[in-house]
């Protein structure tokens, strides 16, 4: 950088926070992985609610907070443009999904927990997408796409979206639903970025296998600057969810 550049805005990765101690440290692996991508870029971490540092201490004028949540509920439509008001120039960016990158994070997730190419031509298998629920009818859509994307990717299974709460269906509703059409070796696919109460609680219904949180994943890390650098895109909002896409 020379004397005449200015230094790339601050890029604050917003997760919402839990009591689990696990949610936190898995959220500063995601933040330190996307350091790796973008050296010399300002990333820091923060929270919601629950967790240190809370946004409003963490905030410098002219930053992007990227929340690092999968659709555009309440959270990112109220809570994060108040807390970007408190500093000059600041954007909020769009969630993380839907997106492709999000859909190869989901599905390398499964691989990992021992789906394989052939159960995408089982008529006995499904898979029910796991999600934070939210009664923001965007935040259903988004996850609707996400689970049609993952379906795709998945060669046609289909793909089931169910939540932790809020809204239904709920896990072992969608399981049911499943099951109901000859599908009973169901896997399901969490879409939460780290562990917690949700992310537990949907697992637990499993009848087959279930994938981790996205965690660190390489494309959330590659996702979370994306949604950064198309924030920068755009002159700053006071409401930023104008701006949301599913690109």
């Amino acid at each position: 950088m020379t004397t005449h550049e200015r230094p790339a805005p601050t890029l604050i990765a917003v997760g919402h926070g839990s009591r689990d101690p696990r949610a936190a440290a898995t959220l500063r692996l995601l933040v330190d992985r996307v350091r790796e991508l973008r050296p010399g870029l300002d990333v820091r971490l923060a929270h919601i609610e629950r967790n240190a540092p809370l946004l409003p201490d963490a905030l410098v004028p002219g930053a992007v907070l990227v929340p690092l949540l999968f659709a555009p509920g309440h959270h990112v439509k109220h809570d994060l443009p108040a807390a970007a008001a408190l500093a000059p120039g600041t954007r909020v960016a769009a969630p993380l999904g839907p997106h492709p990158l999000l859909v190869e994070a989901l599905a390398d997730r499964l691989t990992e927990a021992g789906w394989t190419a052939g159960d995408g031509a089982s008529r006995a298998t499904g898979v029910v997408l796991a999600a934070a629920g939210s009664r923001d009818p965007e935040s259903g859509a988004a996850i609707r796409t996400i689970a049609a994307r993952l379906s795709e990717r998945l060669g046609g299974v289909p793909v089931v979206p169910a939540y932790t709460s809020a809204v239904t269906p709920t896990v072992p509703e969608a399981l049911r639903a499943l099951a109901a059409r000859g599908r009973h070796r169901v896997a399901v696919a969490s879409c939460f970025t780290a562990p917690g109460l949700f992310a537990t609680r949907a697992t637990a219904h499993a009848p087959w296998l279930a994938s981790r949180p996205l965690g660190a994943h390489p494309a959330l890390a590659r996702l979370v600057l994306h949604r950064y650098d198309r924030a920068l895109g755009a002159a700053p909002a006071a409401r930023p969810e104008l701006a949301f896409s599913v690109r």
